[in-house]
């Protein structure tokens, strides 16, 4: 049993045996070594986003892919501030006090996603748990500036679960996103120390709600591997997420942001993320997208293809 100490206090996780015995020691693996972001159009995202005094999930989060997503000119907006009311064992973005919500971050958002010239974008949140509709109005408003300044642009939207208010989870179905995401996470047994201020069967029956108030939405969710749980959990989240209707899946490798945060139990191979996408495909997920470096909007913009909006 592996016990470790963080600001979020004592955290006890008991390490399950891996498949293949590749238990994390010491130097990352090789696969999960990428190059440092630096491009033409990676400096240029960087200084309009600074422009625009706009924050990105890739940023704050210390997305892997950074440097290839922004390369290709895609990006993932986090709205609402770049302070979060929650306190995930595994998420780099800060927990705190936000302040004060923008009320003109929607059309700068869309304004910035116009400049870009995207065709698909996606738009994600810190929780705000202090509002009364957890922000939902920030998502949808911006779903409605992006469709007035850049029509042909589709739209994910990867939300907190608003607590359970689901006339919050209605406002922004009613704005007509092409994808609405919500991150699972991982196996429910880990929920106490990965996400403590979150309920599994809430977010699975968000995502199922999100279907049922918009059939022709795309529902997603995305894991995190390598935190303690089994594989047998894993294939079971995956059942749960079809039973509620979810039509994508993402999965990846969780690494450590800090040493002030949940430890790696253990790596799995691109084999293994080989064969949990084989197992997501067998159970009838549209896209399953699984790797090493996958992170929930990596290759967003080809799974909006799936869309019936299109």
């Amino acid at each position: 049993m592996t016990t470790t100490h963080n600001e979020f206090g004592a955290i006890t996780l008991e390490p399950t045996p891996p498949v293949n015995g590749n238990l994390t020691r010491g130097r990352r693996p090789e696969w999960l070594r990428v190059r440092a972001a630096d491009s033409p159009k990676y400096r240029e995202l960087t200084s309009l986003f600074r422009g625009q005094r706009l924050h990105t999930v890739c940023e704050e989060a210390m997305c892997p892919n950074i440097g290839e997503c922004w390369g290709r000119g895609t990006a993932t907006f986090l709205l609402m501030g770049d302070t979060c009311t929650r306190s995930c064992g595994f998420c780099k973005i800060k927990t705190g006090r936000p302040g004060l919500l923008d009320p003109d971050e929607p059309r700068r958002v869309a304004e910035s996603i116009q400049a870009m010239g995207l065709t698909h974008a996606v738009l994600t949140s810190v929780n705000r748990d202090e509002q009364s509709d957890g922000g939902a109005w920030v998502f949808a408003e911006s779903l409605h500036w992006i469709h007035e300044l850049a029509p042909g642009c589709t739209v994910e939207v990867l939300i907190p679960d608003f607590k359970g208010d689901w006339a919050a989870l209605q406002v922004v179905m009613d704005a007509r996103p092409e994808i609405l995401n919500h991150n699972t996470e991982t196996a429910p047994r880990l929920y106490r120390t990965v996400r403590p201020q979150a309920k599994y069967m809430r977010s699975m029956e968000l995502l199922q709600r999100a279907k049922r108030i918009d059939g022709e939405a795309l529902t997603k969710s995305g894991i995190m591997v390598g935190l303690g749980e089994t594989w047998d959990e894993i294939l079971q989240v995956m059942d749960d997420l079809r039973a509620h209707d979810v039509d994508i899946m993402t999965i990846g490798q969780y690494l450590q942001p800090s040493r002030f945060h949940l430890p790696i139990v253990r790596y799995y191979t691109p084999d293994e993320f080989g064969r949990l996408k084989e197992e997501g495909q067998a159970r009838g997920f549209q896209w399953v997208e699984s790797g090493p470096l996958v992170r929930s909007s990596y290759h967003a913009d080809g799974q909006a293809h799936l869309s019936p909006r299109r």
